[in-house]
């Protein structure tokens, strides 16, 4: 197992990640997850709930250790997480919030940042004053106010009206795209994912692996009806093309383990 930085790129090569059950059994959750997100993308991994994108999110982060291959994050390795909570302590004001993540930021980068995400009139409210489009946008500039090198986003829009998760969603491509953030998300949403992305993941229920990458021609650009409709089809071919490759795997497996037993 590996948990490192140093590259130029995050490369995730997960072999297998497995849980030992109430019961006694093995869970398996991840099997040959393996992905590369360059310097500067953004990756959206999609998949069925349940199918093991939270603890790969774990694994990335560093929250979990146990499990076989390898993990190598971009240069330097610092961290900004995006929960699906803002997970704000209430008795402290905004600014403290973003302060206690990044003690370092100077008052002009918060003042740029506050400005860029609407909260430059709401720095020194407390949590329990905001609505709940505020105190996501709290949570994003929390994660951009430790200038990381990878921006880890866990279904940071749900629950949101279609309204506001596409206003927040246009804020979030601005500010990754301006200040060149690795950045991968993790969504329900494939409008949100073509929406953001560079890269869309599309992941296999549990144990999760990644049956099929689609690249965005004009990433977190306004799309034309008809180039929608064609990343639309893209996925769907490309989804078509992984499932009949992970039906062949399962079934080169499924013999392969019947030979083991029965080898004559």
């Amino acid at each position: 197992m590996s948990h490192a930085g140093g590259l130029r790129q995050l490369d995730v090569s997960i072999k297998g990640k497995s849980y030992r059950s109430a019961a006694g059994g093995t869970i398996e959750v991840l099997r040959e997850m393996a992905f590369t997100l360059r310097v500067g993308a953004v990756g959206a991994l999609v998949g069925p709930s349940g199918c093991g994108k939270t603890t790969l999110l774990r694994i990335i982060t560093g929250l979990d250790s146990d499990y076989k291959g390898a993990v190598h994050l971009p240069d330097h390795g610092k961290l900004g997480m995006v929960f699906q909570e803002p997970r704000l302590l209430p008795w402290r004001t905004v600014e403290q919030n973003v302060r206690l993540g990044a003690p370092d930021a100077s008052d002009a980068e918060l003042d740029a940042l506050f400005g860029a995400l609407g909260l430059a009139a709401h720095r020194h409210h407390f949590p329990g004053e905001l609505s709940v489009g505020q105190a996501r946008r709290v949570a994003l500039a929390r994660a951009f106010a430790v200038k990381p090198d990878l921006l880890v986003l866990d279904e940071p829009f749900v629950s949101l009206d279609a309204a506001l998760a596409k206003h927040l969603q246009e804020e979030l491509a601005a500010l990754v795209t301006s200040r060149h953030v690795t950045t991968l998300i993790v969504t329900h949403s494939m409008d949100e994912a073509i929406g953001l992305a560079d890269r869309v993941f599309l992941l296999s229920p549990s144990p999760a692996h990644v049956v099929a990458e689609v690249a965005i021609a004009r990433p977190r650009a306004a799309h034309t009806a008809a180039e929608l409709a064609k990343i639309q089809e893209e996925i769907s071919q490309a989804l078509r093309k992984g499932q009949v490759a992970a039906d062949a795997l399962s079934r080169d497996s499924t013999e392969a383990l019947q030979h083991d037993r029965n080898p004559l």
